[in-house]
Order: structure tokens, then C-alpha cells, then sequence
């Protein structure tokens, strides 16, 4: 048995960027949650009510997306024949 340790290294590089990246990217949109729920909570403090950042919230949804994306692709190539 001979094993290409080229590949196997380039594999586990590969597979370790993903990862990073991946929770990365989670990361920001539960970053993005957050500070959204706190403009809310300042905005009711302050009597003002209404939407708080719009767009914190379209950025968490993406991120969450990517990350979906992300993880059907996996699924996708492990059961590929």
C-alpha cells in the first residue's frame, strides 16, 4: 500500500481552510444577531420602538445561508458516486 502523502496533506489543508472559514462566517451572523438585538433592546430603553438595522439582519441571514450552503455541498460530494 502506498500512500501520496502530497494529497493527504493537501486535503487536510484544504479541509481545515473550509472549516475556518465556515465557522468564520457563522460567527459574523451571530455577531450580526446580537448586535441587532441589542439596537432593539436600546431603541425600547429609549421609547423609540420600531426597526433596528434592517440590514444586520439581511447580513446574519446570508451568513447563516453561506453556511447551509456550505454544508449540503459537503453532503453533496461525501455521497456523490
Amino acid at each position: 500500500m502506498h500512500i501520496k502523502w502530497n494529497a493527504l496533506a493537501q486535503t487536510a489543508g484544504f479541509s481545515f481552510g473550509i472549516t475556518v472559514t465556515v465557522v468564520a462566517v457563522f460567527a459574523l451572523g451571530i455577531l450580526a444577531l446580537s448586535r441587532r438585538e441589542a439596537a432593539l433592546s436600546a431603541r425600547e430603553g429609549d421609547g423609540a420602538g420600531g426597526a433596528a438595522k434592517p440590514a444586520l439582519l439581511a447580513g446574519a441571514y446570508a451568513c447563516f445561508a453561506l453556511c447551509a450552503a456550505a454544508v449540503v455541498y459537503g453532503l453533496v460530494l461525501i455521497a456523490a458516486p
